[in-house]
Parts: structure tokens; C-alpha cells; sequence
């Protein structure tokens, strides 16, 4: 009997270990396949293990692109060597040297040497000789070159310099046509120049090659080279705001008014701004960012300039009004835009649909926040172009809204 119940034991015990066995197996095969990494202590480390039959079963194929598996459209063109296009195009270019007289009051340094209060600064800037006639050379700058000024000379490739005027000025595309007499310029001198060949700015695409000319720190000429950074980039000075062709190449003071040129050597652009950290600014420093006025949004102002007459100032909409504020919103109910209080006999919006407390709440797809947006959109039409607002007027005793498209003639 004893016998029998231990042999009945062993037997229990080697179901038991086998079952055990079969559940430790069962147990690993379901880490294995199911990825799950087990995690031992040893030596005070831990050791990670993954399964390896999942790396197996789970290995793909990766494929990298190499120049060999790419169709490239274009090598592209890369601007290393320019002289050639500059010295076809020097010649066009001109070094423009302003005097202004600046009135300084009681504090200037005149008044305490007991003159007038009033001194002469001079200023360096650049332009471009785009056209001419039998009796005047017109050179294309910058309106705050010349602007305020009560001398102005032009020096030619050839460094010899002679008086210019003011032919007609465009302060909000800051742009001014400058003329010299031929009859004062010496025949050495007229065939050393030559008009510049003006390109088309619509052209251009990020990334293209470009060069700027112009008489950076009033030292003379010089050559900057660089690439189309962006376009369309919108620029505001105290001025004026308008969108500009953004440069990486070096633009300095006096390089204003010169030409940016594309690598066929065409004027696509008159270098203007660029920006730059102050002195105590304790942010990185900015380099790089020059912005030049793109030609083709300025040639048809330039031919008016040529012929004597200023830009007066662009389109209007022959409106007057108010910006509604959150008082007047809160208290009245008022949609947030520009609220039409007049509108001007024979102006723009005399013959649309718009009527005087109108609220305009956008501008070509603008929102209007302040009076600022409305000149902003206005500073970049010409004349005939179209204008779309956006106007919520009142209909019974709620606001609806309408689509309204003036022509600025």
C-alpha cells in the first residue's frame, strides 16, 4: 500500500513538473511572438532582451533615393563670375549726392557760433539712368534720396559729376525720376553711359540669382551678389508700406536708389531697405535681409515722373469715417470694421453700392482692424485696378452682409 501511494506521488509529482514545464514553455513562446522584451537584474544592470524571431519575421527592405533614381528638371544657373554683366551694366549706374539744409533751432551747433541755426548735411545714395531724350538723361532713385534736398549732383562711370533736379517724385512708392541737362555733360561723358535695359520683376522666382550695384557708404560702386530670398515680402516704414523682392545680397547705406539686377544683367529692382539690429539690441544680429522695389509694380509711375508729373499719392475711395470701438460695439451692438459717415461727390465709392453707415469689415479678403488696413491695400493699387469690400449694412434690426466692387478710377 505504501509503495503504491508513493509511486502515486512521484507520478503526481512528474504531472505537476510537466505541467509546469508546459506552462514556462507556453509562457516564453507567447513573450517570444508577441515582441514583449523581458528585463533582467544582473550585476545591478539592467539587460534588455528582444525577441529576435520578431526582427526576423518583421525585417523590411529599405531603399534610400540617390542622385542615380532622381530626374533633376534643371542644374540651375549659379551667378560665380559677374563681370562681364557688370561692366556691360556700370554704365547705367550713378552715384547721387544730396545737400539739404537742416534747421536746427536754439540747439543746433550753428547757434552757438552765432549763425543762423540752420547747417547743410550731405547725404549718399545710388540710381539707375533709365531713360532719355535730346535734351535730358532721367536717372530712377529713391524719393527719400533726394527727398528735402537743395542741391543734388550726379557723378557718371567716369567720375565726373554734374547738377541734377527733381523731374517728379512718387513718395509712396518712394521712387523720384532725377534729370541732368545734356547740354552741361561733356561728350566724353555721353558716350561713357548708356540707358539701362529694365527687366521683368514678375519673373522672378525664389532663389534666383542677383546682383546689386550701387554707391554703398558714399565710397563709390561696389558689387554685391546673393540670391531672391522671397517675394511679395510686405514692408512698412514710416512712410509707406508696399510688397517688396527680399535679398540676401550685402545693401548698405547709399546703396539706395541702385539697381538690382537679374543675371541677364536687367534692372528687376531698385534697392531700397534693409534691416539691421541697433546697436543695444541685444537680440542676434540681423544679416542678409535687403529689400529692393520690384520694377515691373513701378514702370508705369516712372514714365508719369519722366514726364514732369508727381504721383499723387494713388487711389482713394472718396470715403470718411470712424473705426467702431469695443464701447461702441458693446453698447450698440455694432459690427467691428470702418463705419461710413461720408461719402465724396465724384469719388470711387459715390457710384457703388455703398452708402453712408455702411460698416466695412474687409478689404480684398482683409479684415479691417484699423484705418491702416484700408491705406495699406489702397497704397498698392493703381489706377483702374479693382477694390472688393466686404460691408455689413442694416436691415430691419440686424446687420446683414454684401460684397461690394468699386473700380478706382
Amino acid at each position: 500500500m505504501s509503495k503504491i501511494n508513493e509511486e502515486e506521488k512521484v507520478k503526481k509529482g512528474s504531472t505537476l513538473k510537466a505541467v509546469l514545464i508546459t506552462l514556462l514553455v507556453c509562457f516564453l513562446l507567447v513573450v517570444f511572438f508577441s515582441g514583449t522584451t523581458l528585463v533582467l537584474w544582473k550585476s545591478g544592470k539592467l539587460t534588455r532582451l528582444t525577441s529576435a524571431l520578431k526582427n526576423m519575421v518583421q525585417e523590411e527592405k529599405v531603399e534610400l533615393k540617390h542622385t542615380d533614381t532622381v530626374t533633376v528638371k534643371s542644374e540651375g544657373v549659379y551667378i560665380t563670375d559677374v563681370s562681364e554683366i557688370v561692366d556691360e551694366v556700370m554704365p547705367s549706374i550713378v552715384a547721387i549726392t544730396s545737400k539739404t539744409v537742416i534747421n536746427s533751432g536754439r540747439f543746433g551747433p550753428s547757434y552757438f557760433f552765432g549763425s543762423s541755426g540752420s547747417y547743410t548735411t550731405e547725404g549718399a545714395g545710388s540710381g539707375v539712368i533709365v531713360s532719355e531724350n535730346d535734351k535730358e538723361l532721367f536717372v530712377l532713385t529713391n524719393y527719400h534720396v533726394v527727398e528735402d534736398s537743395t542741391e543734388l549732383s550726379v557723378k557718371f562711370v567716369n567720375n565726373k559729376s554734374y547738377d541734377a533736379t527733381v523731374k517728379g517724385v512718387s513718395k509712396r512708392k518712394d521712387i523720384a525720376i532725377v534729370s541732368v541737362e545734356k547740354k552741361n555733360i561733356d561728350n566724353e561723358t555721353l558716350s561713357a553711359i548708356k540707358v539701362a535695359t529694365l527687366g521683368n520683376s514678375n519673373e522672378l522666382k525664389v532663389g534666383n540669382g542677383i546682383i546689386a550695384i550701387g554707391n554703398a557708404l558714399g565710397y563709390g560702386q561696389s558689387v554685391t551678389t546673393g540670391v531672391v530670398s522671397a517675394l511679395n515680402r510686405e514692408v512698412s516704414t514710416d512712410e509707406y508700406t508696399q510688397d517688396m523682392i527680399q535679398i540676401d545680397a550685402a545693401i548698405n547705406g547709399g546703396n539706395s536708389g541702385g539697381a538690382l539686377l537679374n543675371s541677364k544683367g536687367e534692372v528687376v529692382g531698385i534697392n531700397s531697405v534693409k534691416y539691421s539690429s541697433s546697436a543695444t539690441s541685444t537680440s542676434a544680429s540681423v544679416e542678409g535681409m535687403g529689400f529692393a522695389i520690384p520694377i515691373s509694380d513701378v514702370e508705369s509711375i516712372i514714365k508719369e515722373l519722366i514726364s514732369g508729373k508727381d504721383d499723387d499719392g494713388g487711389t482713394t475711395l472718396g470715403i470718411e469715417g470712424y473705426m467702431t470701438t469695443s464701447g461702441s460695439i458693446a453698447n450698440y451692438n455694432l459690427p467691428e470694421g470702418f463705419y461710413v459717415s461720408a461719402i465724396t461727390k465724384g469719388g470711387n465709392a459715390d457710384k457703388s453700392e455703398l452708402e453712408i453707415g455702411n460698416i466695412i469689415t474687409e478689404v480684398d479678403g482683409n479684415e479691417v482692424t484699423s484705418i491702416d488696413t484700408i491705406r495699406k491695400v489702397l497704397n498698392k493699387k493703381e489706377k483702374g485696378d479693382k477694390i472688393t469690400l466686404k460691408v455689413k449694412y442694416v436691415s430691419r434690426n440686424t446687420y446683414k452682409e454684401k460684397s461690394i466692387s468699386i473700380t478706382l478710377n
